[in-house]
């Protein structure tokens, strides 16, 4: 089935507005480009391995809607726009305020993506696998890991993901409690488990991603009793501080730099006496304000390994 395309191209000051008002002639939904920067809130609201890199906000936006062909007349719709446009000029900047049209496939956009996530090696004996794909093993030792990651971050493909696994493998020991902040899709509380760790505790901000994590825990057959799902956030969240537990052998947190920094301020509590805390999510430009972070909360940084421009820091008290 082919789709109509209205795109229009405005400024960031109108979208609000056009939102409102394209509602009222029946627009269901709009898609918006524009090249405004992230709040702080945004940021913590993201669950992605990576971060999109900024742009020069030059005030321009489109809003894109979509529309099935024989349920509108394109004519009439643009014709309803331009008044639109013309209706809320005087009250802010509308840019160059024109409309155009083009022809889309329907196409399955949640899960199109999945052709490209393929079973891949995260460490030499660690090996994801998508729930919908095959895959036979190639040595005996190798460690299975089923995920299907949903809306939730965490295919582990990213190099952060990939880094965090590997120094789970390197340091995991056999009965280690395992604190996993950020969890997403809950693979490298999987992976801990996996590795022999006795117990994990994954938390993250996202309620869908904690409800995500516990499907692929139940995909992987982990004992509903060999971990603990929370959602909130742990720096701020004096209860959820409480529920998080003391003296894990490893906290592991895969998020950005600007959130393990202040979360380097509040994760000592939850570690015992010479336990591990591993953080990934931190691209070369913002290592030493890590580093700077962690030295002044108490760290001694024991190990710092690289993958492309993204680092991961392995340290302890």
């Amino acid at each position: 089935m082919k789709w109509i395309r209205f795109t229009l191209d405005t400024h960031t000051d109108a979208v609000d507005m056009l939102s409102y008002m394209l509602d009222e002639i029946g627009v269901e939904g709009i898609e918006i480009e524009d090249h405004l920067p992230l709040s702080e809130e945004d940021k913590k609201k993201m669950f992605v391995d990576i971060l999109p890199d900024p742009e020069d906000n030059d005030g321009t936006a489109k809003v894109h809607f979509y529309m099935e062909p024989e349920n509108c007349d394109p004519e009439k719709v643009m014709i309803q726009v331009q008044n639109i446009f013309q209706e809320i000029k005087p009250f802010c900047e509308i840019g160059k305020g024109t409309i155009s049209l083009s022809e889309t496939e329907d196409k399955d956009w949640i899960n199109n993506w999945k052709t490209f996530f393929k079973p891949f090696r995260a460490a030499d004996d660690i090996v994801i696998k998508p729930t919908w794909e095959e895959y036979k093993k190639e040595k005996d030792s190798d460690i299975l890991i089923e995920i299907d990651p949903g809306i939730a971050f965490g295919t582990g493909s990213h190099e952060t993901t990939k880094l965090c696994i590997q120094a789970l493998d390197k340091y995991v020991k056999t009965e280690d409690s395992v604190l996993d902040v950020g969890c997403g899709s809950g693979i490298l509380s999987i992976a801990a488990l996996k590795l022999g760790a006795k117990h994990a505790t994954a938390i993250d901000i996202d309620e869908v991603a904690v409800k995500v994590a516990a499907e692929n825990m139940a995909v992987n057959h982990i004992p509903s009793s060999d971990y603990t799902l929370y959602d909130g956030d742990l720096i701020s969240n004096a209860f959820l501080k409480v529920k998080a537990g003391t003296g894990h052998d490893i906290v592991v947190a895969n998020i950005l730099a600007d959130v393990i920094i202040p979360l380097t301020g509040v994760v000592k509590p939850h570690l015992k006496k010479g336990g591990l805390y591993i953080t990934s999510g931190i691209i070369d430009t913002k290592e030493a304000e890590v580093r700077e972070a962690l030295l002044e909360n108490g760290f001694e940084i024991l190990d710092v390994t690289y993958m492309k421009e993204w680092c991961c820091f392995i340290a302890t008290i």
